[in-house]
């Protein structure tokens, strides 16, 4: 009886470890930490230690999204928001913040009123990808009285606003809120380029209807287009850009940090994220695709 037990025991363990048994199990948690290890090492944070008055500051590099397999139609522009946040995630976040929602086929930012980006579930939503020459179409609208904006050649700086870096185009409702009266000569209405230069004509339509703005980055010069409309036009990296940025909240007395960022938008290799921004308020975002123009 006892060789019989002893026998049995044998044929069980072999049978044990010829299907994989402990040793398989071992096999998958080490698969699993090398990837989570792997994973980790994709994320590169450079630090730039302080000069000429710019305090010190960390960019983070995250791994993209493969733009490839996103749906790109017969004139070349590729849909970026596809129903789904595949491809999004939030500005120095891994994940999508719990505010922002899927509406009726359009990204929505659900405002609880606290302002710009106060709650732990929201902040600013960015697509993982950086784009150089491009244009980017996207329609907005907003509930009354409502803001937000459009980012574009952002770059990822820890514990800093996306705006830091990136040029914004605005998204308002003009007639009833406060930003619109401030500035300078509208230059804080839609499709704007933030405090810097106001987009004419202004035909924003109000509150509660689907605006199209359109932004057009090649090789330093920027167009915007709102509803149909050249709006404004500009051109980075240049002495009137530094102008601009030298009248506006991002001058280097002012802000240097952003000075710095803005001055050189798009980082060494002159591309960056779009992004949509949590501003408080409600606001929605559909139809948005994207031209890569190299």
């Amino acid at each position: 009886m006892k060789k019989l037990v002893y026998v049995m025991s044998i044929l069980l363990a072999g049978l044990f470890f010829a299907c994989g048994g402990g040793k398989k199990t071992d096999t998958k948690k080490e698969e699993v930490k090398k990837e989570e290890v792997k994973q980790e090492l994709q994320v590169v944070e450079k630090v730039v230690p302080a000069a000429n008055g710019v305090p010190e500051y960390t960019i983070v590099e995250k791994p993209q999204t493969d733009i490839s397999k996103f749906k790109k139609d017969n004139d070349g522009y590729i849909t970026i928001f596809d129903g789904t946040f595949n491809g999004w995630r939030g500005y120095d976040k891994d994940k999508v913040p719990g505010q922002w929602t899927v509406d009726d086929g359009a990204i929505k930012f659900n405002g609880k009123g606290g302002g710009e980006a106060q709650e732990k579930d929201g902040g600013d939503l960015i697509f993982a990808y950086k784009f150089k020459n491009f244009e980017l179409s996207i329609d907005w609208k907003v509930s009354k009285g409502a803001n937000s904006g459009i980012f574009y050649l952002a770059q990822e700086i820890k514990g800093q606003p996306i705006y830091i870096s990136s040029p914004e185009a605005q998204v308002l409702d003009n007639d009833n809120h406060p930003d619109a009266k401030l500035g300078e000569d509208g230059n804080r209405k839609s499709s704007s380029l933030y405090d810097m230069i106001p987009a004419k004509p202004q035909n924003a339509k109000p509150f509660g209807e689907w605006n199209n703005t359109k932004i057009m980055v090649y090789k330093g010069t920027v167009v915007h287009y709102q509803n149909g409309e050249v709006v404004l036009e500009y051109h980075l990296w240049t002495p009137q850009w530094t102008e601009l940025l030298q009248k506006s909240k991002f001058s280097q007395q002012k802000w240097p940090l952003a000075f710095e960022l803005l001055n050189n938008v798009g980082g060494a290799n002159r591309a960056g994220y779009i992004g949509i921004q949590d501003h408080g308020d409600d606001v929605w975002f559909r139809n948005i695709k994207v031209k890569i123009l190299d």
